[in-house]
C-alpha cells in the first residue's frame, strides 16, 4: 500500500526488520492505540507516531545507502574522511565500520591516526570510549 502511494522506501529497506528491531515499542504503540477500542473511544495517534518513526528510519537508512554508492568511487581513506564531512558530533570506529563495511578495521585505524596527525579530526577519550570529532 505504501509503495502504491509513492513511499518507495519499503522496496529497498525492510520495514519489517525495522519493526522487528523495535518490537517492544511496536507492541506498546498497539496497546496504547487499542485502549478503549470496544467503547469506540481509542486513539490511533500512538501507533501512527510509531509507524511514521519507522518510515523515517527507513528513509534515513535508504539515504545512507545511496550516499555510500556515491562515495564508493573514493579511495578507502577518503571514504573514512568523508564520514566526518557527512556526520555531526562524535564518531566512533564502530560507526565508521558500520557505514563502510568493506573497509578493514586496520585501514580505519590507520586513516584515523593520519587525520588526527594532520589536525583534521580530534581524538576524544581513550580505550573503549574513544571517539573522534571534526575540527
Amino acid at each position: 500500500m505504501l509503495y502504491r502511494t509513492g513511499y518507495i522506501v519499503g522496496k529497498y529497506i525492510s520495514l519489517e526488520l525495522l519493526i522487528e528491531k523495535t518490537k517492544e515499542t511496536y507492541y506498546e504503540a498497539l496497546k496504547d492505540s487499542s485502549a478503549q477500542w470496544h467503547e469506540d473511544n481509542n486513539d490511533y495517534l500512538p501507533f501512527i507516531r510509531y509507524y511514521l518513526g519507522v518510515l523515517l528510519k527507513g528513509y534515513k537508512e535508504f539515504q545512507d545507502r545511496v550516499e555510500y554508492l556515491n562515495y564508493r568511487k573514493l579511495s578507502k581513506p577518503n571514504r573514512v574522511k568523508a564520514v566526518f564531512d557527512k556526520k555531526l558530533g562524535k564518531i566512533r570506529k564502530a560507526d565508521i565500520a558500520a557505514l563502510c563495511p568493506d573497509i578493514s578495521m586496520t585501514t580505519i585505524e590507520r586513516t584515523l591516526a593520519e587525520l588526527v596527525t594532520t589536525g583534521y579530526i580530534e581524538k576524544i577519550g581513550a580505550g573503549r570510549s574513544t571517539a573522534y570529532i571534526k575540527r
